[in-house]
């Protein structure tokens, strides 16, 4: 029989054995993700549940996915964002975002990106592309920053390395698998969210022409994320930023409304092209004929111009030796 010191000493070494660790929840995570839900679409933030990194892990895509797109469509996406950093989930999911938290806190240099961010998320219309692009516009400032003697700051090309690394990201979580036309969508507002602020009254009809042609489907939604970009506490620099977005909008307006209107190419410019370079009526005058029309709609040629303009242009691109 064992006496009492020796068993009062075994008993005090199984009571001071470290507790088994948890296993990896899906059930965890999913608990953490809805309060954070909750929080996004109610205010008042309240800590959710943390869950681990290998919770997040077992949940399955559409669900995880579903999930943020709660938060950042709720009525207080910021509430819902802070939320999710508390359980976890950014750490797990997006450390691209993650890596945002506290850039720039404290400084005097730039403002910080975390708390732009969620502001622009928050100010964005609710469209789940417009809302995901808000999420991870800035990401690409976290490796692009530079702090020059003088102290200013510069984050040249963030946008693309933004791109890139939205690239990165869904190869590695597969967040949008099946929905390549929302990932593009996605992807071309990261790289292009800086092209509408960079606007000003000098440009030409050409240059509006191509900016449109270029932004393609998305443009709307450029706008949108554009305005939402806006976050200075400043009223004047504020209310001139919206002016600048929405007089490129109304010329890409006029501009489209014009060339409805009016063909891009003047009348008799075939028998010119015919006429200049010995060319019969036939298929190959027809495809230089759409060569030009293709370069006014771009941009890279004016509408409605002279006719030796079009046939100088046609010797200088090269249209008839084209394959």
């Amino acid at each position: 029989m064992m006496n009492e010191p020796k068993a009062r000493d075994a008993e005090h070494r199984v009571s001071t054995n470290p507790p088994e660790p948890e296993k990896p929840s899906a059930d965890r995570a999913l608990e953490a993700l809805d309060a954070c839900a909750r929080v996004a679409e109610r205010g008042g933030f309240v800590a959710p549940p943390p869950a681990f990194v290998g919770d997040f892990a077992l949940v399955e895509l559409p669900k995880l996915r579903a999930s943020f797109e709660r938060v950042i469509m709720a009525r207080h996406p910021e509430e819902g964002l802070d939320a999710l950093l508390a359980a976890g989930a950014l750490d797990a999911m997006l450390p691209e975002v993650k890596a945002m938290v506290g850039f720039g806190d404290g400084e005097w240099r730039h403002k910080d990106v975390w708390k732009h961010t969620k502001q622009v998320v928050r100010q964005s219309v609710p469209r789940i592309e417009v809302r995901w692009a808000a999420l991870l516009h800035d990401i690409g400032k976290i490796k692009t920053r530079r702090i020059l003697p003088n102290g200013e700051v510069h984050f040249h090309g963030h946008a693309e390395v933004g791109a890139s690394m939205f690239d990165r990201l869904q190869n590695r979580t597969r967040l949008f698998v099946g929905e390549d036309a929302l990932g593009a969508r996605i992807r071309s507002l990261i790289l292009h969210h800086l092209r509408a602020s960079q606007y000003d009254g000098t440009w030409t009809d050409s240059a509006v022409r191509r900016f449109a042609k270029e932004m393609g489907e998305c443009l709307g939604d450029l706008f949108d994320l554009s305005r939402a970009d806006i976050t200075t506490k400043r009223p004047e620099r504020k209310r001139k930023g919206l002016e600048s977005i929405s007089e490129l909008a109304a010329r890409v307006r006029d501009v489209r409304e014009m060339d409805a209107k009016i063909p891009p190419l003047p009348k008799g410019l075939g028998t010119a092209i015919a006429d200049r370079f010995a060319i019969a009526p036939s298929p190959k005058l027809g495809a230089v004929m759409k060569q030009l029309k293709d370069k006014v709609d771009g941009g890279d040629l004016e509408a409605q111009r002279e006719l030796d303009y079009y046939l100088d242009a046609i010797a200088e691109l090269g249209l008839l030796t084209a394959p």
